[in-house]
């Protein structure tokens, strides 16, 4: 004799089938911060290349470099938390200079 638990107990969307609310939610919230991420890398890079020598000094290249690397590094973390290891199409898609990416990781006091 085979027991059957009660309908009420029944997900309405099976883990094998489909996917469920809370793994949805997580869905979406991984892609907003993607995005987020790579909001602050443009803008971080836009203020870099706008930097100029007649204007500014080089304590502020500094920083915005810093700022830069960090937003990189940010979003690399975030894309390796979703799944996606390779890092070689956001260097090319957002020309993330060599700089740049020689700070990224680097912890400053």
């Amino acid at each position: 004799m085979s027991v059957r638990p009660p309908q009420s107990f029944r997900q309405s969307i099976s883990a094998e089938g489909g996917v469920n609310v809370l793994e949805y939610e997580l869905m979406s919230e991984r892609a907003s911060s993607l995005g987020r991420n790579g909001l602050k890398v443009e803008s971080a890079l836009a203020a870099l290349k706008a930097w100029n020598a007649d204007r500014h000094g080089t304590e502020q290249r500094e920083t915005l470099v810093n700022n830069a690397s960090d937003a990189v590094w940010a979003l690399f973390i975030q894309r390796e938390i979703c799944g996606l290891r390779n890092n070689k199409d956001i260097i090319q898609r957002y020309a993330i200079p060599g700089e740049v990416l020689a700070r990224v990781g680097v912890i400053r006091k």
